[in-house]
């Protein structure tokens, strides 16, 4: 027993901690809006445009990492993402053009984000094959515990050193932690020996459908849909937030406070729907979830006074941890695990290939404006279709008999 638990466990440890260094550096590139909006005349659309471009980068490669990971096992895929992760942060420091802003969080650190969800969390769904939706949700509180600690650590990068430094600390630490990190993973099905597995495609020893067979499925498309309705919610309301926040009255630090007030939410979050998901089914904790960022957003839409901001960042964050975490095992649970790397890496993609769309286009509306109230009206639309997809999808699970 103690054999099998052994790598369980690190796998488990590795891969909270990798969401904890990745999720917390992607929410701390909000707090440095102010600064270099500031310091260096750049608009929010162009701070919005690098975080979108990195999600798009992000998004594509998911769907490559994905299948080099089904193939190939996690650790070195993982290793050269957090290797690109630090170096983009790193070179950040030294930056004086939106060009450089572009290549180094739009391309090198989009790259490094690809790896965090898809690769991490099928690892995780091929150890814990009995209580998916329940590790699922512990490994996505790390994410959580990242957005409240990252950010308050950013800010105080900031007060004590200045945006330079911040960078240069913050890519050094993220490097060196995520490719120690990435050591400790190791997929199931993956060979104790070191040589490459080739075959896992053609494997009818793992249960579910092969890519090509999904790829021929109805809901395979349907979940790419409903992932494009609410990925912009949950890139665009944690980026664009302490900039709102403070617009509307509150000081950097109580501003932080939220993004942080709405990390530890999404911990909740993560873990309730992690254990309901597993009890009542992709269908039901997907509504449940697109209903609560429904009624989060039209809070962020029709109140302007500052405090009503952390109520709304309760509700918001319960939604946001709880859709994160309800894909992959909604994955698992229609399509089985023979390409499950493969399957969540194309649905992620679809979803940012929205969440791309949406922080820039906050930011041009917000330029234009100098308000975020059309944006939440847009967001808050998304929403309802991507509730009403949902509600679409069959109430059992597709059979996951090898195909």
């Amino acid at each position: 027993m103690s054999t099998t638990q052994s790598p369980r466990s690190r796998v488990l440890t590795a891969a909270f901690l990798i969401q904890v260094v990745v999720i917390g550096m992607m929410f701390g590139y909000g707090v440095f809006f102010k600064v270099l909006e500031d310091e260096l005349g750049w608009s929010r659309t162009l701070l919005s445009s690098a975080s979108s471009l990195s999600i798009l980068v992000m998004g594509f490669f998911a769907m490559v990492a994905g299948q080099l990971s089904d193939r190939f096992g996690p650790r070195w895929v993982l290793t050269a993402t957090g290797l690109t992760t630090g170096i983009g942060y790193f070179l950040m420091s030294s930056m004086t053009a939106p060009w450089q802003l572009l290549v180094c969080y739009g391309l090198l650190v989009g790259l490094g984000f690809a790896t965090h969800d898809v690769v991490t969390l099928s690892t995780v769904a091929s150890w814990f094959p009995q209580r998916r939706g329940l590790v699922t949700g512990i490994v996505k509180a790390g994410s959580g515990c990242g957005q409240i600690l990252v950010p308050l650590v950013v800010t105080w990068l900031l007060a004590n050193g200045g945006w330079r430094n911040a960078f240069a600390v913050l890519g050094i630490m993220a490097g060196v932690l995520l490719i120690v990190l990435a050591q400790l993973m190791r997929g199931q099905s993956e060979p104790a020996s070191k040589k490459l597995d080739l075959s896992k495609e053609n494997d009818t020893s793992i249960a579910g459908m092969s890519f090509k067979h999904a790829r021929k499925d109805r809901m395979l498309w349907t979940f790419c849909a409903i992932q494009f309705c609410f990925i912009p919610s949950l890139m665009t309301i944690p980026l664009h937030i302490v900039a709102h926040a403070t617009d509307l009255g509150m000081t950097r630090q109580l501003a932080a406070l939220i993004l942080s007030t709405l990390g530890a939410a999404s911990i909740i979050g993560r873990l309730v729907v992690g254990h309901l998901v597993d009890r009542f089914g992709a269908r039901r904790i997907l509504c449940t979830c697109l209903w609560a960022l429904l009624v989060s957003l039209l809070m962020l839409r029709f109140n302007s006074a500052p405090l009503w901001l952390f109520p709304a960042a309760l509700i918001y964050g319960a939604a946001h941890g709880g859709l994160f975490t309800a894909v992959s095992p909604s994955v698992a649970e229609y399509f089985g695990m023979k390409s499950h790397g493969a399957i969540f890496g194309t649905v992620l993609f679809f979803g940012t290939l929205s969440g791309t769309a949406g922080p820039v286009i906050a930011g041009m509306l917000f330029d234009r404006f100098q308000s975020y109230d059309t944006a939440f009206t847009i967001l808050a639309v998304l929403a309802v279709t991507g509730l009403l997809l949902a509600s679409s999808l069959p109430r059992k699970s597709l059979t996951t008999a090898a195909l």
